[in-house]
């Protein structure tokens, strides 16, 4: 990853292209501390305050569907770049890391401990000394079962009906329909449809 010079577009709008860019950004930084602001005051609600747990977290996500439900604590960078479909269950200790896109769809089913990790960073030392990142979109089709403990790597897509056996790393595309284990997680079959 390098630096391009001539690049004339914020740092933000940089990140939002998916583009080297620096964290440095003060629309950047603006949008992380109200990010930052609203997981905290969701992860101190009482969870039996349904009403304005989905508030927070229409405001906070990209989108949020219908009957779903995320449980705290609840971590993400900056929240609009997270979408949540309809009829999704996030269990406890999500943390999305959403410099880049991270779309999930509906029915998906997620354990406690997940984290989705979009960023990445450069190999070279002199870049990422000089605090140069990216970024690599995750998409969780409909009705993925992420076990408790996945890491989901950045730029990775999980095909609708896969099962993720708990504490694997997903480095790269899984198809549709398969159960996935370890690290780097791998198929080991195919799920039969339901």
């Amino acid at each position: 990853m390098s630096s391009p010079v001539e690049d004339t577009r914020t740092m933000r709008e940089r990140m939002l292209a998916g583009d080297a860019y620096t964290a440095d950004d003060p629309d950047l930084a603006r949008e992380n501390a109200r990010a930052q602001s609203l997981a905290h005051r969701y992860n101190g609600l009482d969870p039996a305050d349904v009403d304005a747990r989905r508030e927070l977290l229409t405001d906070l996500l990209g989108a949020f569907g219908p009957d779903s439900t995320i449980r705290a604590p609840f971590h993400c960078d900056y929240g609009y770049q997270t979408t949540v479909g309809a009829r999704t269950f996030v269990n406890w200790g999500l943390v999305a890391l959403d410099v880049g896109r991270i779309t999930i769809g509906d029915d998906v089913q997620i354990g406690p401990g997940v984290q989705l990790l979009t960023a990445t960073h450069p190999v070279e030392p002199g870049p990422r000394r000089d605090k140069w990142e990216g970024s690599a979109p995750i998409t969780l089709e409909d009705n993925v079962w992420l076990g408790g403990g996945v890491v989901v790597l950045p730029g990775v897509t999980i095909g609708r009906d896969t099962v993720v056996g708990a504490g694997s790393v997903v480095t790269r595309d899984l198809p549709a329909g398969v159960v996935a284990v370890g690290n780097p997680a791998r198929v080991v079959r195919s799920v039969d449809g339901g």
